[in-house]
């Protein structure tokens, strides 16, 4: 009986963006307790779970969530009131059949999320050791290796540069120390190498990251490369690309924007693996839009240096990850367990995919928080990557410490060797 849930309380909180969003925490008869707020994306798929908002514009615009912690707290809450703390299968099912929809628009995704994550956390701290010993089931023996969102693209005034993040993956070290080191001396050279292209100081972009200089993703690597040679990390940082293709897809042409010119599926895979053969690439995510699932197997085919991944195409969920198997439309996917809404959910994803031999690279939101679920995730499962955003802002930093004390915690843990998913 000590492991019961005895009380579920919410409130509204802002996230890194000043929006707001769900904060939950749960209590057990036995003293232990865990809190969860869920992360919101900027580019976020038609088919993620469903994020409540009030919609009152006088109130932040109309993005509160007062609707969502007012659910929690007499919908969600009473039904888990005495349910095994221990049991995250049984109460994530109780809320999505309280819920009863597919993307969990009754009750929000948010408000589901955060409970989810607060009875997760409540569950380790009842055992009294990190959440990702939990997860791990023991010690854990790797962190993964930081890919770092350096350069963001978007609508900017005079161009638009259409492939959202231009990512660095300081790879070559046992050490995730010397690894966030590596990505934050380049990061900070970026800054003069950008500014002798510009002739000016480069702006800082919405996720944090330096604002494109370019419409054209070549310049743009060139110069990160510059970046790196001039660290004196050639050859020991490679490259990732997060394209977010659906943002500039326009479906009655199904056309692709690139550069200023509207293109085919086919015309933008060929121009990306083009780029594979001159940049040193570990994954490209997104490259097309999520519902392009015969682009995706074209790109699979044509483009053997890297791996694909999807993450608006298979937004964490199981249905959707068995499809891209089953017609070979990925290598992988971006695990950001709030797309699906439960902990639960997103674990038969990641079971499912490395079952298959597909990777799994978990990844924050663009509107985060500082105690983001997902890095207990990136360190419990053990993967290879993951995806931390830009080396600036607080959230974001905190997720380095957080690898960098897990890692300091045990003693014979290391950084994960990616050498192997290295095809250059």
């Amino acid at each position: 009986m000590m492991n019961r849930i005895i009380s579920v309380e919410a409130q509204q909180i802002i996230d890194c963006k000043c929006r707001p969003a769900v904060e939950v925490v749960v209590r057990t008869e036995s003293g232990a307790m865990g809190r969860g707020a869920a992360p919101t994306g900027t580019s976020v798929g038609m088919y993620e779970a469903f994020v409540l908002r009030d919609g009152d514009k006088s109130t932040y615009n109309g993005l509160s969530v007062h609707k969502a912690v007012r659910i929690v707290e007499t919908i969600i809450a009473p039904a888990l009131i005495g349910m095994n703390i221990f049991d995250q299968r049984a109460i994530d099912d109780k809320m999505i059949a309280l819920d009863g929809t597919e993307n969990k628009q009754q009750l929000g995704g948010n408000a589901i999320y955060s409970v989810s994550i607060a009875a997760f956390r409540a569950a380790a701290d009842a055992r009294r050791i990190p959440l990702y010993n939990y997860i791990a089931g023991g010690e854990i023996k790797t962190v993964p290796v930081p890919c770092f969102n350096v350069i963001n693209g978007g609508r900017y005034e005079f161009f638009n540069q259409t492939f959202n993040e231009f990512l660095i993956v300081p790879y070559a070290t046992s050490s995730i120390d010397e690894s966030i080191e590596m990505a934050v001396a380049v990061f900070q050279k970026l800054n003069d190498v950008l500014t002798r292209y510009l002739a000016s100081k480069p702006q800082v972009a919405s996720s944090y990251g330096y604002a494109a200089p370019s419409d054209d993703p070549e310049v743009v690597l060139h110069l990160m490369q510059e970046a790196i040679d001039q660290c004196g990390y050639t050859g020991r940082i490679a490259f990732a690309l997060d394209c977010a293709s659906s943002e500039f897809y326009d479906a009655d042409s199904q056309t692709y924007l690139l550069k200023g010119e509207r293109v085919t599926s086919s015309e933008l895979i060929d121009y990306t693996r083009q780029l594979t053969e001159k940049f040193n690439f570990v994954f490209i995510e997104d490259l097309l839009d999520e519902n392009d699932w015969a682009g995706y197997q074209q790109a699979v085919r044509e483009i053997p240096r890297t791996l694909i991944l999807g993450d608006d195409l298979t937004v964490t969920k199981l249905s959707f990850l068995q499809r891209a198997y089953d017609e070979k439309a990925v290598a992988g996917f971006i695990l950001k367990p709030n797309q699906v809404g439960t902990i639960s959910e997103a674990l038969d994803a990641y079971h499912f995919a490395t079952e298959k031999g597909m990777i799994a690279v978990p990844s924050g939101r663009s509107g985060g928080v500082v105690d983001d679920v997902v890095m207990d995730f990136s360190v419990g499962l053990q993967v290879p990557l993951q995806k931390n955003g830009a080396p600036r802002s607080g959230e974001r930093i905190e997720k380095l410490n957080f690898l960098m004390r897990a890692n300091a915690s045990s003693e014979h843990c290391r950084l994960y060797d990616i050498s192997p998913l290295i095809r250059f």
